[in-house]
């Protein structure tokens, strides 16, 4: 359900990142190669992108397939960014909210995207409701799981929980009342990435453009063998200079895991 990426690294135009390399978020709109649920993402698409000296995000979304939007081509062809986060998204329920249920979702400096799905959306969804006041449910910028999730991890944001850890909190609490549930999480403020990988393939790429930054994806773009997967149930953090994976214990447990630090310049084995 859905594939994303997450880019920070020199500036570059959109279109080098989402729709030049040969198995590019475009691509992956009808022909995924990773993809475990689902077979195309044609149910809207959007990109959010950071200008230099602004925080807060630019975003542009369509409610259907990228490849219908012929305005985007020229758009990414001259807009240019050092940090963005991109989706193309396959919906977990026919839906009337069009290009508001489609991600990146933004907030502040934040921008936020979710493949996978809570399973029984929307009744099984109910007992984590309680963890939101009556106006952040009723802000909810869509009525679809991935905009509920979001809810779920900006109440956390807004609390000063750190990035990786909001997530990862949101992923255990999610998972605990809906334990079928796919909750591949990806977010950014422009500075850092973090994402999650339960239930779906997540990879990152060290250092793809001059020798810089880190891009973080649902699947390879390319064929750069410096791609490496994230395993399962693992939550990934990446700045500029560096990747930090960690994995998330399971709602039933909990004990401490050490994290594993991985510098991006280390080569591909």
């Amino acid at each position: 359900m859905c594939r994303h990426l997450a880019y920070l690294g020199p500036q570059e135009p959109l279109g080098r990142l989402l729709l030049d390399p040969p198995h590019s978020l475009y691509q992956q709109s009808w022909a995924p190669r990773r993809q475990r649920h689902g077979t195309v993402n044609v149910d809207g698409f959007g990109v959010g992108w950071y200008a230099p000296g602004d925080p807060v995000p630019a975003r542009y979304r369509r409610p259907g397939p990228i490849w219908s939007d012929l305005s985007f081509t020229d758009l990414a062809r001259v807009v240019r960014t050092g940090a963005l986060l991109a989706a193309v998204r396959d919906a977990t329920l026919p839906g009337a909210d069009g290009e508001a249920a489609a991600a990146p979702f933004a907030a502040g400096p934040w921008l936020f995207s979710h493949n996978g799905a809570v399973a029984g959306w929307p009744h099984a969804a109910a007992p984590l409701v309680s963890t939101l006041s009556p106006v952040e449910l009723l802000s909810l910028e869509a009525r679809n799981d991935a905009a509920f999730v979001w809810a779920l991890v900006l109440h956390r944001l807004r609390a000063g929980t750190e990035v990786g850890r909001a997530l990862a909190e949101t992923v255990r609490e999610v998972a605990e009342a809906v334990p079928a549930s796919r909750l591949n999480l990806l977010l950014t403020d422009g500075t850092t990435i973090a994402a999650t990988a339960w239930g779906d393939s997540l990879w990152y790429l060290p250092e793809p453009v001059a020798g810089e930054g880190v891009a973080v994806a649902s699947e390879p773009y390319d064929d750069d063998p410096r791609w490496r997967e994230v395993p399962d149930r693992t939550l990934l953090t990446a700045s500029r200079t560096g990747v930090l994976l960690s994995p998330i214990a399971s709602p039933a447990h909990s004990q401490v895991h050490r994290p594993e630090s991985v510098p991006p310049k280390e080569p591909c084995t």
